[in-house]
């Protein structure tokens, strides 16, 4: 997105957030709505050149994609990174790029939250393993696929979304509940009660639904250049006012141990993975990272 098209770099910072310690890599999703490379691909290139670390998708677009090639990449995937990875899903934002995203790939844009949920349920019969016969927005005939998933069952489904539909999917049918918003912790804690709630009322254990949290940090000693820093990167990334967007993104910045005392509070809040997107010099604040969330017990 930064312009460059090489996909060395990647796999370069992917080695070296696994040799700083970090415990996972994300990619975003994106066709035609940003110019990114293919996020099962490039997750492919890091299983390969990772040990360790889990991989995942921060968040993948399942109903762009036919369910039955999905399931047979992300199956290939999870064995070649053996059982390392983890799909972040979401139902993508109303806006102009990604309406026009879905009719460049021939996906409608409306009822995409039912075609996602749909189209995971036949990827998880599949990963299952056997004879697969579908009726519905597809139709299979008895297939099935292999490699099966490295995990039995298949990978980790964690859905995104703070408003009260994803909190109810991420309770009933999900294994974790990942939102990249709002930034108060409290409201966090409070939402992450609901979609615990919505487990418990299926009859699943709440315990077994993750609760992380997507953010964008922004760390320097200068606190008005790290706002800076922080509101021009979220304006070229989302084409819109930074005023509007963190009153839907979590997102902080300030000095090293501001931005640890923010993140603290969200692990008081419940909070057992974050996923963390730094603003500024990438290697030098993948550092900076490590080092505060030391300092927070992380």
């Amino acid at each position: 997105m930064s312009g460059v098209q090489a996909t060395k770099p990647i796999i370069d910072l992917a080695r070296r957030a696994e040799t700083l310690g970090y415990d996972s890599i994300w990619i975003g999703d994106s066709v035609t709505a940003k110019p990114r490379h293919d996020a099962f691909v490039i997750l492919a290139g890091i299983a390969v050149a990772t040990e360790r670390v889990e991989l995942g998708t921060a968040v993948l677009l399942p109903m762009l994609r036919n369910p039955v090639l999905l399931a047979h990449q992300a199956a290939t995937l999870d064995q070649l990174s053996e059982g390392r990875l983890i799909l972040g899903v979401g139902t993508a934002r109303d806006v102009p790029a990604i309406r026009k995203e879905f009719e460049a790939v021939g996906v409608p844009f409306e009822k995409r939250i039912g075609r996602m949920l749909e189209g995971l349920d036949l990827a998880k019969a599949l990963w299952a393993g056997g004879p697969v016969t579908w009726e519905g927005r597809w139709t299979t005939n008895a297939v099935e696929i292999g490699p099966l998933p490295f995990r039995s069952g298949g990978p980790p489904i964690w859905g995104g979304g703070a408003a009260e539909g994803a909190l109810k999917r991420a309770g009933r049918y999900f294994d974790g509940w990942f939102p990249s918003g709002p930034s108060d912790p409290t409201v966090f804690a409070e939402s992450l009660k609901r979609v615990r709630d919505y487990a418990d009322a299926v009859g699943r254990n709440p315990d077994h639904v993750t609760p992380a949290m997507y953010v964008t940090v922004s760390i320097n000693s200068d606190v008005q250049k790290a706002e800076a820093d922080l509101n021009s990167y979220l304006e070229a990334y989302y084409l819109q006012p930074a005023s509007k967007l963190r009153q839907q993104q979590a997102a902080f910045s300030g000095s090293e141990v501001q931005v640890g005392e923010w993140l603290a509070r969200f692990i008081e809040a419940g909070c057992s993975h974050i996923c963390i997107r730094p603003v500024g010099e990438t290697e030098e604040q993948m550092e900076r990272i490590i080092g505060l969330w030391s300092s927070i017990g992380g």
